[in-house]
């Protein structure tokens, strides 16, 4: 690289800390919460979350794994378990036949929408009501435009 390294300023580096402390601890703090009051990981939770807003509640494996930011591997292990629990059904798709569809079961929809409150308390005490409602759109919008950026098509920052 010919280019000098731009090190963080002090204010830089505190928000960056900052940053990892809150991507570390919030995720961990939600799944435990998640975990205790439902028995369930959140990973898990938000695969039976984004199968519950498809039609029919019902996603191609692979689009479920872009959805939820997962690897092929990791979602086949998770709708493995979510299988034996009962709550999805796997299906072989008829065009395909190397692709499967995930569908949520009456039974995992009924889980869903018990464990869906606590959830949101979980969420509104470790997160939404520490910032103001000014401040929390500030954060869903500065999210938001990380994760644009960070999307495969956007490219590497370091190329």
């Amino acid at each position: 690289m010919s280019e000098e390294t731009r090190w963080l300023s002090d204010d830089e580096q505190r928000a960056w800390r900052s940053w990892i402390a809150v991507s570390l601890l919030l995720p961990d703090r939600l799944s435990r919460d998640l975990q205790d009051s439902t028995g369930v990981a959140l990973a898990d939770y938000e695969i039976l979350v984004h199968l519950s807003e498809a039609p029919n509640r019902r996603m191609r494996m692979s689009e479920l794994a872009d959805a939820t930011k997962s690897s092929r591997s990791r979602l086949t292990h998770q709708i493995d378990r979510l299988e034996k629990a009962g709550w999805v059904e796997r299906e072989r798709c008829e065009d395909d036949r190397r692709g499967a569809f995930a569908t949520m079961t009456p039974a995992g929809w009924e889980f869903l929408v018990d464990a869906a409150p606590r959830h949101v308390a979980s969420v509104r005490a470790r997160l939404v009501d520490v910032l103001t409602p000014d401040e929390f759109a500030e954060f869903g919008r500065l999210c938001g435009r990380i994760a644009r950026h960070l999307e495969p098509e956007a490219g590497s920052p370091l190329s």
